[in-house]
């Protein structure tokens, strides 16, 4: 009981016996900046609001509470010098919200609130002034407070009385009051739109209230109205004709084939395949066939990521999964896209040449800080929410001259990706007079107010406080439930949702009144019903917060109670807020202050404000001088690796889980040495089609500096050239989301803009047949401090990022960068036509040069026949590998094709190298070209394919693959430049290296960067001993098993497809179905349980699931029971492993199971690696002892710290597995760090098998981003599954 402490009667501290790792308080401690900070400690500390007095629990109870939260009995902390770091008072943290469900799920109902926090404590005195600066640097303004003294912690679940409303008065004082609320609010509204608000406001005879400003300055920012998109245009004092939007539309008007919605919802949706789709209906899992459309997305979150960069990416993330679930009336996200731009790195390990001293406003993050922390946040929301990462990029660029700034202190945060939907769900249904309106989802908080309107500001026009209060909180585990709830919608032969639109900028006062204008009626709000975890708010505060993963759905009275039971069952909180009325207005009933915060007609809020008009004069532009250069020397190659756009981006991968889902064809990594260095993203239909989804990028912002045109089009090429490998059939078929990023208004930028947009919109789109039916701007893209007296400024060149999505006929004939072991040549094709321009090229960037021609898209006519001509080439599998030319140019794509393969190059430069001096802009430009390798004797009919394209005098030869472990370039008989690989390697993977130093454990992070400079490491090699099935016979007597579930699993498709795919009947069974007794485990036949984030993983990995059994005696006993039968099985995979192994106790035969603790490299970690199969009763690996298989993981706490006697006792049934094919300890090999590589174990009788890598992700051949050649529609994970389903028999 000395882990309690009593604070006051209803609030209690548990020390918890968490500490950070020893690196990890190292990196606390320098955070500190504290002149010694050896002596500062740190532990977790668990703070419980009760709704009792803690006289009235028994010690009974409080000893179960402190064995459930791990505590530790030393309260020595409390005679020294100690503070706190805690959630913000007057927040509720998402890990607060899911801990406290566990904790009532486990019956300790008179816990009213639990929080979680960090005791930082000093083992020597501490001047008082030191213990500010320490606090001060360790916490996040954004989400957190200290406290010094223990007896305040009650302050974090004081509750405050609701604050008012206010009223501007209007009426008197000549628009003052208006001015005013403006500025106070941070509002953004223009002269214009003020003037417009004083006449509707003194016509409607009364005064806004601020909730009614707020709600306005939303609806109608920047960022929701796209004013400048919208906007007139005179340019040279001619009035054009059309808008930049119109331009947009052109490319639809002009070729609209393939798609079904644009421009009118969340997302837009393109025609799919036709396939058997895998999911329940009434619990049981089945196919159903359908056509499976496409539903594509990129958002930015820029300015957010600015503020607080994991908590700014991960809601960008998260906010642009919303956008596809709510598409139609529902949608499934499928797989995402992520991308970064900064500024210089400046990383203290690694100082370039290129880079100057760093210059920027205290108020947001460095570029390095931002790449450290902002990657993990996007991660981390994928991870959670359960959707695969499979495609980004990643640039830095800063410039600076005596006149101007450019870069990214503002950065681009990218977020995107592609869902499906059912035709029949494509369209939102009309929402009758009397229709209820829900909020689902997590409840209002104040975070994120005003986040539309900040956006909408140049970073440095407001204020600092109202910029970190516009910046939202994630909670990804509750968007998951919101999503599962989504799914039983749309899965249901009736689905119940008449509109649905996600809760986004300007929190519900945007998606109510949207949802309601877009009924044709009115609509009436109860502002009491909308849950609130902070009822201290203000009216204004409730109706603009934008707490996440929140949707605003319209459903009839006659579904509610069906809609309801979907909500229960996944324990996804719902509220029925209101309904749709008679008439065009919006009226918002307060029954706490009897009033109406809200209170006007729909078409004021939605009405016209004046049109925003832009102009500009074209300048005469100098024309660019092209430089002449020296030889080119094997360093400035090296430099070229190492500039981060080039350079490796596998720590920004393997943070990323991109086997989720079971759905995913090609992921960025590529080969037996998983090299990241593919051009697409391409996804599996459904698990019994071989049609797919590709997705690739394109931008080139540095050339915006040169010519905004030219990049426009380059970035729409790119597009093209990195998505013709995934086996897109026409270029047509590639349908666009155009994001734009600038500052209209500053320098050139509206001009760049304009020229960009027209480029791109009424050009080169239109000629190619390219559609661009959805996109986002960010026009806000400058930074402005003063510092020293002085005004700065941080401007960004015109950035243009283009995501292509096509269907894809046939997943099959799809290639990758990776070079074959074959007598064969590499082609290159140059698509610009002769043409060698180094402006705005990496050389250009890393050698400070500015003021050359860039590079421009030649081949307009010839693209559409050469995209023609790869696609008969690849369906005749002549193809080997592919890569393109971009970033780096062909001395990169050829390095990294080297890498992928392992293999040398012997490149001669006879045909294409007119000039030895020229070799510098031979290598190193950026034009668009593209490599690839076939087989020798089939050079001349590949060659004769690509003529067909108009490119006959482009085409080259230029060399083949070599056993030496370096790249020979070689002109006219002499070896100019010779590359050994590994010195390749090493620079390429530099950037990565010192980043995950200061980011991961630099023990791991070291192992890693040898691991991956290792030229002659064999990579992964399987060994399979027993024969792969090419066919599965299933028999018509089929087994029922009961695919598990909690809150927050999100493995649970691809499990049940892969047990189906073997003969057995799959039912979908939540833990609230066993909890109210609608399945019992007695049922089944077999048992998994699914990995996923049960409870966010709050209370450590697979604990809440597992208390929420050990604490309930009926689910105790049931379980407990079905372990011990013989005659059935159990799995459990990830957090179902993890879950299981917490269950021990109640497993015959497995008292001998540790627990996962968190992984040695202290990150998530998602990779293809190998294990090898053991001998051990286990009923699954029943045949397949000694084999070594590929196999994907993906978790964060898979370590085993201990395992001897495991070993011994043959119940370590799999093992990870080096690249000679040995069980290992060595990271990466071993992800996590287990004992001896142990991955899984089973019991003694080999009936409860449990283990982190997933079978389920990998039961078929396409399923895995590398395989052998010889594998057919099998991996030879099916085995695994067939053994459980022959158990059965």
């Amino acid at each position: 009981m000395n882990s309690l402490i009593e604070v006051s009667q209803d609030t209690i501290a548990i020390i918890s016996s968490a500490r950070p790792s020893e690196f990890r308080l190292e990196k606390l401690r320098k955070k500190s900046m504290l002149k010694d900070p050896s002596k500062m400690d740190c532990f977790e500390i668990y703070f419980c609001k009760l709704n009792v007095s803690i006289n009235t629990i028994s010690k009974k109870e409080l000893k179960s509470l402190i064995t459930l939260l791990n505590g530790n009995d030393d309260k020595t902390f409390l005679n020294k010098d100690f503070f706190f770091i805690t959630p913000r008072i007057g927040t509720i943290s998402p890990w607060s919200s899911k801990a406290t469900e566990i904790m009532n799920n486990c019956g300790f109902e008179m816990i009213e609130r639990i929080e979680q926090a960090k005791c930082y404590f000093f083992q020597t005195k501490i001047d008082s002034k030191d213990l500010e600066l320490a606090s001060k640097n360790l916490m996040d303004k954004m989400t957190q407070e200290v406290i010094h003294d223990l007896k305040n912690v009650t302050k974090l679940f004081s509750k405050h009385d609701p604050a008012r409303l206010t009223d501007i008065n209007i009426s008197s004082d000549n628009l003052e009051s208006l001015i005013n609320a403006n500025m106070d609010l941070g509002l953004a509204l223009n002269d214009e739109e003020i003037d417009y608000l004083a006449i509707s406001y003194l016509k409607s005879n009364k005064n806004p209230t601020d909730a009614e400003l707020m709600m306005f300055a939303q609806a109608n920012s920047e960022h929701c109205r796209h004013k400048i998109f919208n906007a007139n245009w005179t340019v040279d004092e001619i009035l054009q004709k059309n808008s930049l939007f119109d331009m947009i539309r052109n490319t639809y008007k002009n070729y609209s084939e393939g798609i079904i919605s644009a421009y009118e919802d969340n997302a837009a949706i393109l025609k799919g395949n036709n396939a058997e789709r895998f999911y329940p209906q009434d619990g049981l899992y089945g196919l159903h066939k359908e056509e499976v459309n496409l539903v594509i997305k990129v958002e930015t979150h820029n300015h957010p990521t600015a503020i607080s960069p994991f908590s700014g990416a991960s809601t960008g993330s998260g906010g642009e999964i919303r956008d596809e679930g709510a598409t139609g009336v529902g949608a499934k996200p499928k797989a995402g896209l992520t991308g970064f731009t900064v500024s210089n790195l400046r990383i203290p390990g690694l100082p370039e040449t290129w880079e100057f001293d760093e210059d920027k406003p205290d108020r947001i993050a460095s570029p390095l800080e931002i790449m450290i922390d902002a990657p993990i946040g996007a991660a981390a929301f994928n991870n959670e929410f359960g959707r695969p990462n499979i495609l980004g990029y990643f640039r830095t660029f800063e410039s600076k001259n005596s006149e101007v700034h450019f870069g990214y202190h503002k950065p681009i945060m990218l977020a995107g990706g592609l869902g499906n939907i059912k035709t029949e769900h494509a369209y939102k249904k009309e929402v009758p007079i009397g229709s209820k309106l829900i909020v689902l989802g997590g409840p209002s908080m104040l975070i994120g107010l005003g986040g539309g309107s900040a956006s909408s500001l140049f970073s440095g026009e407001g204020d600092e406080d109202l910029d970190f209060a516009s910046v939202q909180r994630e909670n990804p585990e509750m968007e998951r439930r919101c999503q599962e709830v989504l799914d039983r919608c749309w899965q249901d032969e009736k689905n119940p949702i008449l509109f649905i639109h996600d809760v986004g900028a300007g929190g519900l006062s945007n998606a109510i009144p949207e949802l309601v204008k877009d009924s044709g009626h009115g609509g009436h709000i109860n502002l009491r019903d909308i849950p609130n975890s902070e009822p201290g708010m203000s009216p204004m505060e409730i109706w603009c917060n934008e707490a996440q993963e929140r949707y605003v759905l319209a459903i009839s009275e006659n579904d509610l109670e069906r809609f309801a039971s979907f909500c229960e069952r996944e324990r996804c909180p719902y509220s029925v807020v209101g309904e749709i009325v008679s008439g065009r207005n919006l009226e918002v009933y307060d029954s706490h202050f009897d009033n109406y915060p809200i209170s006007l007609s729909l078409d004021m809020l939605f009405g016209k404000p004046p049109k925003t008009h832009l102009s500009f004069k074209r300048s005469i532009q100098e024309d660019n001088k092209t430089k002449v250069r020296g030889n080119l020397k094997a360093d400035k190659i090296l430099e070229v690796l190492r500039h981060p756009s080039v350079a490796s981006k596998g720590f920004l991968i393997t943070i990323g889980d991109r086997t989720i889902t079971g759905l995913i064809k090609r992921d960025q990594m590529v080969g037996p040495w998983q090299v990241p260095v593919s051009d697409y993203g391409l996804c599996l239909t459904s698990f019994s089609s071989t049609t797919g989804e590709a997705m690739s990028l394109g931008e080139r912002s540095p050339l915006s500096l040169i010519s905004s045109k030219a990049a426009a089009r380059i970035s729409v090429a790119e597009v093209v050239t990195n998505i013709i490998p995934s086996g897109i059939s026409d270029i047509s078929d590639i349908k666009l989301s155009a994001n734009w990023m600038g500052s209209p208004g500053k320098l050139d930028g509206s001009r760049d803009l304009y020229d960009a947009v027209e480029s791109i919109g009424m050009e080169l789109c239109p000629h190619w047949n390219m559609t661009i039916p959805v996109g986002k701007d960010s026009l806000s893209m400058s930074t402005e401090w003063i510092k020293d007296k002085k005004n700065k400024s941080t401007i960004s060149p015109l950035s243009l990022v283009v995501t292509g999505f096509s269907p894809i006929k046939d997943i099959s004939i799809a290639v990758t960068p990776e070079l074959k072991d074959k007598e064969s040549s590499l082609i290159f094709i140059d698509l610009g036509k002769g043409k060698q321009r180094m402006g705005g090229s990496i050389f250009s960037q890393t050698s400070n040069e500015n003021g050359e021609p860039c590079p421009d898209v030649e081949c307009k006519d010839e693209m559409p026949l050469f995209v023609k001509a790869m696609s008969k080439l690849m369906s005749l599998k002549k193809i080997l590998a592919y890569h393109d030319r971009s970033d780096g140019g062909l001395i990169t794509t050829l390095a990294e094709m080297s890498f992928a393969g392992r293999l040398g190059l012997s490149i001669k430069l006879d045909h294409i190298l007119i000039d030895q001096n020229k070799l510098t802009e031979l290598l190193l430009n950026e034009e668009l070209g593209v490599v690839i390798q076939v087989l020798s004797d089939e050079k001349a009919s590949v060659i004769d394919t690509l003529n067909e394209s108009g490119l006959k005098d482009y085409i080259y030869d230029i060399g083949t693959i070599s056993k030496k472990p370096q790249i020979d370039i070689i002109f006219d008989n002499q070896n100019l430049i010779s590359l050994e690989i590994k010195d390749l390697l090493e620079n390429w993977h530099r950037v990565g290296h010192e980043i995950q130093l200061l980011r991961d454990n630099p023990d791991t992070a070291t192992s890693e960067f040898i691991h991956d400079t290792d030229f002659f490491s064999s990579g992964l090699k399987p060994e399979i001993n027993f024969l792969i099935p090419k066919k599965v016979n299933i028999s018509s007597n089929k087994p029922r098993i009961a695919i598990l579930r909690e809150q927050g699993v999100n493995g649970q498709n691809e499990m049940a497809a892969a047990f189906n795919e073997v003969g057995f009947d799959c039912i979908d069974v939540h833990m609230t179905d066993l909890i109210s007794k609608r399945y019992f485990l007695s049922d089944f036949e077999g048992l998994v349980a699914c990995g996923g984030f049960s409870y966010g993983d709050v209370l450590g990995a697979g604990g809440g699931w597992a208390n929420s059994i050990l604490y309930n005696r009926e689910l105790r006993n049931q379980f407990g029971d079905f372990f011990h039968n013989d005659e059935v099985f159990s799995l459990g995979v990830c957090n179902g492993c993890q879950m299981l192994a917490l269950l021990s106790s109640l497993i015959p035969g497995a008292n001998k199971w540790p627990n996962f603790k968190r992984n040695l490299s202290e990150k998530f970690e998602a990779r293809l690696i190998q294990v090898r199969v053991n001998e051990s009763p286990s009923i699954f690996f029943k045949g397949m002892e000694g084999s070594v298989i590929p196999v994907p993981v993906a978790h964060g706490e898979g370590r085993l710290d201990e395992g001897k006697e495991l070993i011994e006792s043959n119940c370590a049934s799999i093992s990870y597995s080096d690249n000679n094919n040995h069980q290992t300890e060595s990271y990466p090999s071993n992800p996590n760090g287990s004992f001896k590589g142990i991955a899984g174990l089973t019991n003694e009788s080999g009936t409860v098998t449990i283990m982190m890598p997933h079978p389920e992700r990998a039961f078929l051949k396409d399923q895995l981003s590398w395989s052998p050649e010889e594998w057919s529609q099998y991996s030879p994970w099916i085995k695994f599954f067939l053994n459980a389903r022959d158990f059965v028999n």
